[in-house]
């Protein structure tokens, strides 16, 4: 009778651990001083956080690895052997999950894992609630991918991009007068109601977009439907998996999607704007649709949570938890405690600058909300 290799289970040496196909396991991120990695579990809807080591053994389980061979890539990764009881604990908690193929699903009241976002029944109330708006969402995603998913190739993002830029450009030339005509918009009932319809329009293909370039990027969509905090009423569309998409890039082009949608919904507008033969009151009116939906495109790209230039400023940091980490680590440097220094030199520089940069940004918002101020007062 062959001995059990060192750092294997007794008895399960050549047992080869699956992950089922509903677990989904995360990049390395940081949160706080700790790099950790997010596992998902698609089909019971929780996630739970793991450290680089444990992350290390559980990837590696894919069927076609015994334990005893992850126990000797282990080994040679951080100089030490896991013992049998470390093994143990790590195949109980996946198997008391469900997280093993051929394992049952996690029984009630077995190991928490944090709650999926998603109600299981419409959340409804008279001043705030949601309501889905379709059955399957994934499903209507991936149609509306098949049909405008040829967009996202460089042959038509580029040229469409390029449109973009110009335009931008063309705003920030002509900013006086994009700003007068705002201000005469307002006095203008009608032509503020068209305004203010087509701008909740944009925002609703700002949410489809997420979920067509995460469908793109292989993602899935939980949810599409409608949330009002009276009087406010907004679309909404969940991507259930974003974390977990294949790589960094993947998930910043999917948070800055809706932004890029809310400024190519303006191009037509603005063509009218500068070429079409229009009365005053139109023309003007197109003026102030491009800055709104400008200004509106914009603001989302705020690197502050929960717009989604918070979510590419995590993932640009490569962080969980970014504002909450900063704050932390800040205030632990402020103090010259020592504990600041048990942060990693990646963890400080990100935090760092993370920090500035939401420092640059309040200053800037600052900056121009004085500046238009003061041109619609003296103008």
């Amino acid at each position: 009778m062959s001995a059990t290799p060192p750092g294997a289970v007794e008895g399960l040496a050549e047992y080869r651990p699956e992950l089922g196909p509903q677990v989904l396991l995360s990049d390395a991120m940081l949160q706080g001083a700790a790099t950790v990695h997010l596992i998902k579990d698609t089909a019971g809807g929780g996630s739970f956080r793991v450290g680089a080591k444990e992350h290390f053994l559980i990837a590696r389980m894919d069927g076609s690895r015994s334990l005893a061979e992850i126990g000797e890539e282990y080994a040679r990764e951080y100089g030490r052997r896991l013992d049998g009881a470390r093994w143990q604990q790590i195949l109980r908690m996946l198997g008391t999950r469900g997280l093993l193929a051929g394992a049952p699903a996690r029984p009630a009241g077995g190991p928490a894992a944090t709650p999926a976002p998603a109600p299981a029944e419409p959340d409804r109330g008279l001043l705030r609630g949601s309501i889905r708006l379709v059955a399957d969402a994934d499903a209507t995603t991936d149609r509306l991918h098949r049909a405008v998913g040829f967009l996202l190739t460089p042959g038509w993002l580029v040229p469409l991009l390029a449109l973009v830029l110009a335009m931008e450009v063309v705003a920030a030339l002509r900013i006086g007068e994009l700003l007068d005509a705002t201000k005469g918009l307002f006095g203008n009932p009608v032509l503020l109601v068209g305004a203010a319809t087509l701008l909740w329009f944009s925002t609703a293909l700002h949410e489809l977009a997420h979920g067509v370039v995460a469908r793109h990027h292989g993602g899935t969509v939980a949810e599409i439907g409608l949330r009002w905090r009276l009087p406010v009423v907004i679309m909404y569309c969940t991507v259930g998996n974003y974390l977990y998409l294949g790589s960094r890039w993947q998930r910043i082009q999917t948070a800055l999607a809706g932004a890029v949608m809310n400024l190519l919904f303006l191009l037509p507008f603005c063509a009218l704007w500068l070429f079409a033969p229009l009365d005053t009151a139109t023309r003007d009116a197109l003026g102030a649709l491009l800055l709104l939906g400008s200004v509106q495109a914009l603001a989302m790209l705020v690197p502050f949570p929960p717009l989604d230039g918070y979510r590419i400023a995590s993932q640009l940091c490569g962080a969980t938890e970014l504002a909450g980490s900063t704050v932390a680590y800040l205030r632990l440097a402020a103090r010259r405690d020592p504990a600041a220094g048990d942060y990693p030199r990646r963890a400080r520089n990100a935090y760092r600058a993370y920090g500035l940069g939401a420092v640059l940004v309040l200053v800037g918002i600052a900056a121009a909300v004085v500046a238009v101020a003061h041109r619609l007062l003296t103008s």
